[in-house]
């Protein structure tokens, strides 16, 4: 039982909703223009969510492993840290993942595209493959882009754009240039959150010599970062609706944004570091309501 506690806590499941907040936003567009496809969006949170998962136990074994997760550390507890799930364990649950991914978004392409467009389907199929390597390399191996500080733009890049864009494509063969900026919100939350980790493992992190764009920034620079993260984020969101003279969704879009008011006056107040772990669940959740409400007004207007 102690052991499948440790492999779902492995799982990290609240930064789930995070993960599956791009693909709301493109289907809720999908959706308003008589594109929308059950099966294309069950796959693709399907498919999300098991690269999420993949992302989280490869962290985990990637940092217990060069023992960047000790008794320095803040967060919760890691499975490898714990000692109850050992790194071979992790390695085979890592390969049944990706086995799991890669299945999963090849039958999502094949769904979206069939065998009548092959090259498009090369491209999805390349940009799975990247993604699944990406959600590998953030912490594993010698070249861990999450030592090197690009942890902040390949989270904006993936939850973004490719997240957003790609779930749109998927539903209409097309590229929507106006939804860069709601693309871009959700990537902009999606970094402040990983900002929001590393500002929390900010000593540990010291330590234990891993790099992150808020180890070169400093802390008190992160927290203007961070903020200026948050705010860009629901500017870009309300650019989308003011775009379209659609001030009525504006205003309630802008309902959504409380929790993220709510939560920047909490994060002004914090001065230690490990008073920020609450509020990556509070961020991360803020997050996945504000794609939640831009895909509900999508679908019913």
């Amino acid at each position: 039982m102690k052991k499948l506690q440790v492999w779902i806590s492995a799982c990290r499941l609240r930064t789930l909703p995070l993960s599956i907040s791009g693909a709301i936003v493109g289907s809720g567009v999908a959706y308003s223009i008589g594109l929308f496809n059950l099966t294309i969006f069950v796959l693709t949170i399907l498919s999300t969510l098991s690269l999420q998962i993949l992302s989280n136990l490869a962290n985990d074994y990637g940092d217990g492993v060069k023992g960047t997760d000790n008794q320095n550390r803040i967060g919760p507890e890691r499975a490898l840290q714990s000692g109850v799930i050992s790194p071979k364990q992790m390695k085979n649950a890592i390969t049944i993942n990706v086995i799991i991914c890669f299945f999963l978004v090849v039958t999502l392409i094949y769904k979206a595209f069939g065998i009548d467009k092959f090259l498009t389907s090369l491209v999805f199929i390349a940009l799975g493959a990247i993604a699944i390597i990406s959600a590998i390399k953030y912490t594993v191996g010698t070249s861990a882009y999450g030592y090197k500080a690009l942890g902040d733009v390949v989270v904006f890049l993936f939850f973004g754009w490719l997240s957003v864009l790609g779930t749109y494509f998927l539903y209409s063969n097309q590229i929507n240039f106006t939804m860069f900026l709601p693309a871009s919100s959700i990537g902009l939350l999606s970094a402040a959150v990983l900002n929001l980790n590393n500002m929390r493992d900010f000593e540990s992190d010291k330590l234990s010599n891993k790099h992150t764009l808020a180890g070169l920034l400093g802390l008190n620079n992160s927290r203007y970062y961070h903020l200026a993260l948050i705010l860009i984020a629901m500017l870009l969101m309300l650019l989308y609706f003011g775009l379209s003279s659609e001030y009525l969704l504006m205003m309630i879009m802008m309902i959504g944004f409380i929790p993220l008011f709510i939560h920047m006056f909490i994060f002004h107040k914090v001065q230690t570091p490990k008073n920020y772990d609450p509020q990556l669940k509070v961020l991360a959740l803020s997050t996945f309501l504000v794609a939640l409400i831009f895909g509900t007004i999508h679908v019913l207007i």
